[in-house]
């Protein structure tokens, strides 16, 4: 595949399961491990008896399973809860140090690599800046930082990583002029075959997923998703990009671009109509504080600390609310969404700014006919993209598919 428009890499197709939730069939005792696996991540420490009512399982099936995950170090023993009869339950969580897997965010601007542990926790990390992102600078920072943080690690610890997600823009070559790189500089990009060159650098299975998709499944998995099936997802890095969650699966569309949201067409503050991400994206905060003589640099140093810069940052919360009430009523006049969730690679006081205005601008559109969604921010933050990454080892090796999994615990519990 050329340098980013290849397959997506994700979890290998589960096979076909009856309508009670699980299965009893030997031949599909690792999909049985995985339905567990999954309902403990999703709905915290349960007992045989409540994975039992959720999955449709036999309770001797159930503690065949939870045994089997219990001696591979999968699932830990939490303190038992002493009902009025019979003996306790002993409710089993997902042990946080079972499975280790790297995440990477590459982005117009800088890079993050992350160490994820099995619930979703960073535990390691690096970030490095750049004017521009150029392959062989990308890939070093790969394989140098994956030696870094192997060296914090235990034999033990190595021996647990599930491999390497990779969360980058597709087509990196197009905007070179907005992020102010040389012209032709980011063509390089067109022909590098991204996957296959760090999966050739790496001793890990590698994925590949675009990065705002990748932010999205992060909050379907680990923010927002058990509480809203259906949601529009907006991620503001140095360009604007999102995804579309129904019935709790990230919707890719024919080509794998619905939910791009960047392109989608607003009005401009002259009633000139723009692109979404040429007003709700950080370049255009960046080149506001340039062009008023600040440096912008501080931007990019690290998400998690920005610093106030004022009237721009004021006068781009402003812009960005405007343009994102908009994109709002429009994806809610296609699909009746329950919520439209707002993140991006900035602090939290950040966001907050960004949704409280962005809630404002909407109530003061013409919404006869709409049924506004709750207008929310992000549950993940500024390591979305890069969580979202380190997410896909782990779901092709240890979960199920979160569609799937949500359409077996309501057909057993519809039972």
């Amino acid at each position: 595949m050329s340098s980013m428009r290849g397959p997506v890499h994700t979890p290998a197709q589960l096979p076909n399961v009856s309508p009670a939730g699980g299965a009893n069939q030997v031949r599909v005792r690792a999909y049985n491990e995985r339905l567990v696996l999954s309902l403990v991540r999703l709905h915290g420490a349960q007992s045989k008896a409540d994975v039992a009512r959720r999955t449709g399982l036999s309770a001797q099936t159930v503690s065949v399973i939870m045994r089997v995950l219990e001696k591979e170090g999968l699932l830990s023993r939490g303190e038992p809860v002493r009902g009025r009869v019979g003996q306790p339950s002993i409710p089993m969580r997902l042990n946080p140090d079972a499975v280790y897997s790297f995440g990477v965010k590459m982005g117009r601007r800088s890079a993050d690599l992350v160490l994820m542990d099995f619930v979703g926790k960073i535990r390691m990390q690096l970030h490095v800046t750049y004017a521009y992102p150029l392959p062989e600078e990308f890939l070093d920072f790969i394989v140098s930082g994956i030696k870094e943080l192997e060296s914090r690690l235990t034999a033990e610890e190595r021996g647990r990583i599930a491999g390497l997600g990779i969360a980058a823009p597709f087509e990196l070559w197009n905007w070179e002029e907005e992020v102010g790189s040389p012209k032709g500089a980011m063509d390089v990009w067109r022909d590098f075959d991204l996957h296959a060159e760090v999966a050739a650098s790496v001793p890990y299975p590698v994925y590949l997923q675009n990065d705002a998709t990748s932010a999205c499944g992060a909050e379907l998995v680990f923010g927002v998703g058990p509480s809203h099936p259906d949601f529009v997802y907006f991620f503001i890095g140095s360009f604007i990009g999102g995804g579309i969650v129904l019935n709790s699966a990230i919707f890719s569309g024919r080509t794998g671009t619905a939910g791009a949201i960047g392109p989608l067409p607003v009005r401009g503050k002259n009633g000139e109509t723009l692109q979404l991400l040429e007003v709700a994206s950080i370049f255009v905060l960046e080149n506001m504080l340039r062009e008023r003589g600040i440096d912008p640099e501080p931007l990019w140093y690290s998400a998690d600390d920005w610093i106030d810069f004022g009237e721009p940052l004021e006068i781009w919360i402003q812009d960005t609310a405007k343009a994102l009430a908009q994109a709002i009523v429009a994806a809610a006049s296609i699909i009746d969404f329950s919520a439209a969730v707002i993140d991006g690679g900035f602090p939290g006081w950040v966001r907050e700014r960004i949704v409280q205005a962005t809630i404002f601008e909407a109530d003061n559109l013409d919404l006869q006919g709409v049924v506004m969604p709750d207008i929310m921010e992000g549950a993940v933050g500024a390591h979305a993209r890069a969580i979202g990454g380190a997410s896909l080892p782990i779901f092709a090796r240890y979960l199920t598919d979160q569609n799937v999994l949500f359409k077996e615990v309501e057909n057993a519990e519809g039972t």
